[in-house]
């Protein structure tokens, strides 16, 4: 766990210095407040997005590995656990597709009306 907690820290600290090694001065871009939204926009689009996803399949593997653990321990009461564990599953997902609003939401918005 410590490994990858390192290597995520890295590549964040990675992202972050590439911005300012990629970027230009105010007069080369005429619109440069415009571009910088909009790609500040779309790295925390795609990392809300990312986390989003990575939290969602982990509980949902988690819901359905305790399903399945329930089941085998009582198969008289799989009927309720499944019916559970099926409503648990469509509300876990439904935090993604709120993610995936907001996301797209946040990159089709004209801030600028351009």
């Amino acid at each position: 766990m410590k490994k990858v907690t390192a290597i995520m820290l890295l590549v964040f600290g990675l992202m972050l210095i590439a911005t300012a090694a990629f970027a230009q001065e105010a007069a080369a871009a005429p619109d440069a407040a415009k571009f910088a939204f909009f790609g500040t926009v779309a790295a925390a689009s795609a990392i809300g997005i990312g986390i989003a996803a990575l939290g969602t399949g982990i509980g949902m593997g988690l819901s359905v590995g305790r399903a399945v653990e329930g089941i085998a321990r009582n198969p008289e009461a799989s009927g309720k656990i499944m019916t559970t564990m099926i409503v648990g599953l469509a509300l876990i997902e439904s935090l993604a597709i709120y993610t995936l609003v907001v996301v797209l939401i946040l990159l089709y918005a004209k801030p600028f009306g351009v």
